[in-house]
């Protein structure tokens, strides 16, 4: 039955016509038996274990401070921080802990070492407010926090134990050496299928939701970047400066999948374009992730480059939010992109290799053992090939659900283990995936639904505008119609009218914008996510604004 069902598989897109589901075309990757004693920090080191890099090597790097930590201290810090906390913290398999620090070189060895022990992982965004801090805890319920002595103030009093990262005693946790370790942390127990990590939804179209991701998701994603990358010279280290926040799914990754290839992770504590420009001329950076609001400043200020030498780059990725393609073609020869969720351990769908970062828009092809399916959001049933509807995925690095919202869980897990993504998207001939909108940002207008995203890389495609939101406004008649938020090009004086016109020549009707807000940035949250809901209050508390 199964040479059956691959037969009927298309070796192009991966479409299944029996079935209608997509399958990834990339090589099958053999993962440890899921009941093997195996934790994320486990098989993270193994790697370097069975691939070293040259012991000199750097794992991290500060690069504000110049700060340094090798590989061999990596591992070493890494059982030193464990054993601390195992032994003078009583930190125990299954306890949570609350991480709030901006990105520095001590938070991938936190991380490493809380794995180690079982510990779930809760970071969250430093900038956080108290009552969203407080949300998130009694979603996580942690034991200890790791704080820094800016953040410190946001825990609740309900959280008993606190350790300063940015404190001596933290430093002398990780540096010390201590005698009692954990019998080389074996004699935890941790397995595939225990808690790892508890990352926060965005929030962006509701109220933030704790995901909750397994080891064995953590481990899936290590085995399908390693499978991506290929085989490493070892006599060439990549050194990527990571810009995005370690505390999203994002970055949370680099600081597992870099220390798994041997390569250098750099980290910035506060960005500053000028400062990242800097810092990839004076360290030879290879590889910068960055959010997109960061490539949409570059773009704007693309003569900021200048005096810089960036010969060093070889790619630049972005995730977190999707970009223009006109900011794409700026960046395209050096831009892999890709598609993921929180939910899914980042990133299922990745453009490898320079041919396929060459098909503009798309978002590349299915990773390793994964599958998808595009679902008519209406008749639930499943469509073929460049036909848009919802996309579901299935596949190892999917979240086991969300932390006490089993609602929540069960309106995107179904029992098959297929997760609902809420994106309208639509997968091509050739298996590349194109993303639409999101499902409930569709505007209902006039019976029909308008795509915001559609009608934004159209402004975003006028060579006088920089980027745009389209977000929708209650109407009597039509239920309700599209009003664009733009932010001109730096000494472009294009007016509403204008852009209304060169809209309405390139759409039906019920498309059409009925008004054009002229904005200087819009509101976005730490990975790029456009604050729609921040848009829709201005327009709706602005009593006197009429249509």
């Amino acid at each position: 039955m199964e040479n059956q069902t691959t037969t009927l598989i298309d070796p192009k897109s991966g479409f299944c016509s029996k079935t209608k589901t997509y399958h990834s075309l990339r090589p099958h990757l053999q993962l440890p038996p899921l009941t093997s004693p195996l934790s994320t920090t486990e098989y993270t080191f193994s790697f370097l274990q069975h691939s070293p890099p040259p012991p000199q090597t750097t794992a991290l790097l500060d690069v504000v401070t110049g700060h340094r930590i090798s590989f061999p201290e990596l591992v070493h810090f890494t059982e030193n921080l464990a054993s601390s906390l195992y032994n003078r913290f009583r930190l125990r398999k299954g306890d949570t802990a609350f991480i709030i620090s901006p990105n520095s070189v001590h938070i991938p060895i936190l991380y490493l070492s809380l794995f180690s022990l079982g510990v779930v992982i809760s970071p969250s965004n430093p900038v956080a407010s108290e009552p969203e801090i407080l949300h998130q805890t009694n979603l996580s319920k942690p034991v200890i926090a790791f704080v820094t002595s800016q953040t410190a103030h946001k825990i609740p009093d309900t959280v008993k134990k606190t350790i300063l990262l940015d404190s001596p005693e933290f430093e002398s946790l990780i540096t010390s050496q201590t005698r009692e370790k954990v019998d080389g942390l074996e004699r935890v127990g941790v397995y595939q299928s225990d808690p790892a990590a508890i990352l926060y939804s965005s929030g962006t179209t509701g109220r933030v939701k704790g995901v909750l991701l397994t080891h064995r998701n953590f481990i899936s994603m290590l085995a399908s970047s390693i499978a991506t990358r290929g085989v490493k010279n070892n006599k060439i280290t990549s050194v990527t400066l990571c810009t995005v926040p370690y505390f999203h799914v994002y970055g949370f990754v680099y600081c597992l999948r870099l220390a798994a290839m041997g390569d250098t992770l750099a980290s910035m504590g506060r960005f500053g374009l000028r400062a990242m420009l800097s810092a990839i001329q004076e360290y030879r950076v290879s590889d910068v992730a960055l959010a997109p609001p960061v490539v949409v400043a570059m773009v704007r200020n693309f003569g900021v480059m200048d005096g810089y030498d960036l010969s060093s780059l070889q790619t630049v990725a972005c995730g977190g939010a999707p970009l223009s393609k006109r900011v794409l073609e700026m960046f395209k020869e050096r831009f892999p992109n890709g598609y993921g969720l929180t939910e899914t351990t980042a990133r299922i769908f990745a453009t490898v290799g320079p041919k396929e970062c060459e098909v503009t828009g798309a978002t590349g092809k299915l990773i390793s053992n994964f599958q998808a399916k595009i679902v008519d959001p209406e008749t639930g049933e499943s469509l073929p090939p460049s036909s848009p509807g919802e996309l579901w995925v299935r596949g190892d690095t999917i979240m086991k659900g969300y932390i006490g919202d089993d609602k929540a869980t069960a309106a995107t897990l179904d029992s098959e283990g297929w997760l609902r993504t809420g994106d309208l998207c639509y997968i091509d001939k050739e298996g590349f995936l194109f993303f639409v909108d999101r499902i409930k940002e569709l505007i209902k207008c006039k019976g029909y639904q308008v795509a915001p995203a559609e009608l934004e890389h159209l402004l975003q495609s006028n060579p006088d505008i920089i980027e745009a939101a389209v977000i929708p406004y209650p109407d009597e008649e039509a239920g309700q119609v599209p009003v664009a938020f733009v932010v001109r090009q730096n000494g472009r004086l294009i007016n509403e009218s204008k852009i209304k016109d060169f809209i309405a020549r390139q759409v039906a009707p019920y498309k059409r914008l009925q008004r054009v807000i002229f904005i200087e940035s819009l509101p976005r949250n730490a990975t790029g996510k456009v604050l729609r809901k921040e848009l829709i209050n201005l327009v709706l508390s602005n009593a006197t604004s009429k249509l």
